[in-house]
């Protein structure tokens, strides 16, 4: 299945959906790795296999299969930093002085640019709604790309995620 497949399966109640997702699809903001990759991680961190499939049918080959992992991996690694830092950020205390003691040597070694690690790491963290995890991966992403590269990745997150959202409630209601 590709993008194009996707958008037919997204129903007329959620055709911006449909064009917002074509739209961000062809963006010339970020770098054809940058775009691929955040729509990969962002894919992934949706959790719909549809979705998923899609994206990286119509991805897949514009990443070399280093960065095709990171973006996996991406995705990977802030799931689990996504729930323990938004944890230690809600409960407050000593949590935050205290070392996380979670493997995270991805992280450090991701196999592209680390910016383009960070980009993709900040999709995810937009996506799942970790307020500690998206400002420490923001500010990076800002300093290193700029405002436009930061909006477009969570535009990408905001849009997948919503499309993923929105096939499970089709599926549901038989729409």
């Amino acid at each position: 299945m590709s993008i194009d497949a996707l958008k037919d399966r997204i129903p007329d109640y959620a055709k911006d959906l449909r064009l917002n997702l074509g739209s961000l699809a062809n963006d010339v903001t970020l770098t054809q790795q940058q775009l691929a990759g955040t729509f990969v991680a962002s894919a992934i961190a949706s959790r719909n296999d549809a979705v998923t499939k899609a994206v990286v049918a119509e991805f897949a080959d514009k990443l070399t299969p280093e960065a095709l992992n990171a973006a996996k991996s991406a995705a990977a690694i802030m799931g689990m930093n996504n729930i323990y830092y938004r944890f230690v950020h809600m409960a407050g205390g000593d949590y935050g002085k205290m070392p996380a003691q979670l493997r995270m040597s991805v992280i450090g070694r991701p196999g592209v640019e680390k910016t383009d690690f960070e980009l993709w790491s900040l999709a995810v963290s937009a996506i799942n709604g970790c307020g500690l995890c998206v400002t420490s991966h923001e500010k990076i992403v800002r300093e290193e790309l700029g405002a436009e590269a930061v909006q477009t990745a969570v535009r990408i997150a905001s849009t997948v995620h919503a499309v993923a959202v929105t096939l499970e409630a089709a599926a549901a209601l038989g729409d």
